[in-house]
């Protein structure tokens, strides 16, 4: 019997064979929170005695999901953080240095083969470097403070072969979007998502990073995308499957035949071909989120705003993946063309994906969005209606004030 990658990275930590349903207690690499959950943890992490961490320089705190804070209360719980980062000696990024998840895999805090745990759902995303990352809740991370360990069953594993090339106007977001819809909110509860397949070579980091971001939207555990191809600033040594890894089960999707892809409210697996609501009037398009507001999401949408502007009556929101890919696109031009077509710029952070502030919609509003999530409320107001697409969809629904297919109008 082989081992799937999730079971040797488990191994590798344990230092003995591991297989999916056993429950181990796990080393881990490094921990992330953020101010909507590093406030309870600290809560938790005193109550349970908690005087040192068992390494600081594992540990991150990362203010982005209401940065700049909006009220008093969240000014103080940002107050919190930063006195219990400099108490703990622990790194802490501040208002505007960007999302929790750019800033782990651009600043190295997370690395191939890691057990890393965050709490925010989103964790996942680190599997598009290999790495085995969990999202976590404040009381768990804040045992993990303390000892350095985890409690871990190791998951079954769902492989996904994605085959084929992506068609002019689809994207990595299309894909899993379609997976998502595929799948289900709970198709894959509990489960590492595997990504493998003739596709996967040529995604870039960015692209692997929005597949595994959404893995949180099928209910997966965490997500493992192949390692064929990938390309980091650093050396590493990839793990791969042995050939007889057992798997739950496997799908196959030839991404060449994709069309562009919508989740349509209120949930991001009600996902259809972009044709079936060509025309819906748009109030906001928004550009952010931890699945797609790195430097090739901003440019994609460049590319379609190059030259034209919104529409009128229409608001185009960005919110740049951190302060340095923000940098990036300043100096090749990205932030100059989007800014003529009539985007607004808002702080590097979560923003209006979470419903805190800077741009919550109004009732009856509609909102097409790079993020993950179009529950119902999401955004911050339950009577707006929010779709999710690819950068390049909502650029081009931007200009035109409308959904519109970008492969025929872009």
């Amino acid at each position: 019997m082989g081992y799937t990658v999730a079971e040797k990275i488990i191994a590798n930590h344990v230092g003995e064979p591991v297989h999916a349903g056993e429950v181990h207690m796990v080393p881990v690499d490094g921990v992330m929170a953020t101010d909507t959950t590093a406030p309870l943890a600290i809560k938790a992490f005193r109550e349970m005695g908690g005087a040192r961490l068992w390494d600081p320089a594992r540990v991150s705190l990362v203010i982005d999901h209401a940065s700049p804070p909006p009220n008093e209360r969240i000014a103080n719980l940002h107050k919190l953080m930063r006195a219990f980062a400099q108490e703990m000696g622990c790194r802490l990024y501040d208002v505007g240095e960007g999302i929790c998840h750019q800033l782990m895999v651009d600043n190295g805090h997370v690395r191939p083969g890691d057990i890393f745990l965050g709490a925010d759902s989103h964790t996942p995303t680190y599997g598009a470097l290999g790495a085995f990352a969990v999202g976590v809740g404040s009381t768990d991370l804040a045992a993990v403070w303390l000892t350095g360990k985890t409690w871990l069953k190791v998951p079954q594993s769902l492989k996904i072969e994605l085959n084929g090339q992506l068609s002019p106007g689809v994207t990595a977001k299309d894909v899993i979007l379609h997976l998502v819809g595929q799948v289900g909110i709970a198709g894959a509860t509990y489960e590492a998502v595997v990504f493998t397949g003739t596709a996967i070579p040529s995604l870039t980091l960015a692209s692997r990073m929005t597949l595994a971001n959404m893995v949180a939207e099928m209910g997966g555990k965490t997500a493992l995308v192949e390692m064929t191809g990938l390309t980091l600033p650093y050396p590493f040594t990839p793990i791969w499957p042995d050939a007889a890894a057992a798997y739950r089960t496997t799908l196959t999707l030839d991404i060449s035949t994709l069309r562009p892809q919508i989740a349509i409210p209120h949930s991001p697996d009600k996902v259809v071909a972009i044709d079936a609501v060509l025309g819906r009037k748009i109030d906001t398009a928004f550009i952010g989120s931890c699945t797609n507001s790195r430097l090739e999401d901003l440019q994609a949408a460049a590319a379609v705003l190059k030259g034209r502007r919104i529409a009128p009556h229409t608001r185009l929101l960005v919110a740049a993946a951190s302060k340095q890919v923000f940098n990036q696109a300043l100096q090749d031009g990205t932030i100059a063309i989007l800014s003529q077509a009539g985007a607004t710029f808002i702080t590097s952070g979560c923003g209006p994906c979470v419903g805190t502030h800077l741009g919550v919609p109004g009732d009856g509003e509609v909102v097409i969005s790079t993020a993950n999530r179009n529950f119902r409320g999401r955004m911050g107001n339950p009577n707006a209606e929010i779709y999710l697409a690819s950068p390049a969809v909502v650029a081009a629904a931007a200009a035109a004030g409308e959904i519109t297919d970008l492969i025929v109008n872009g």
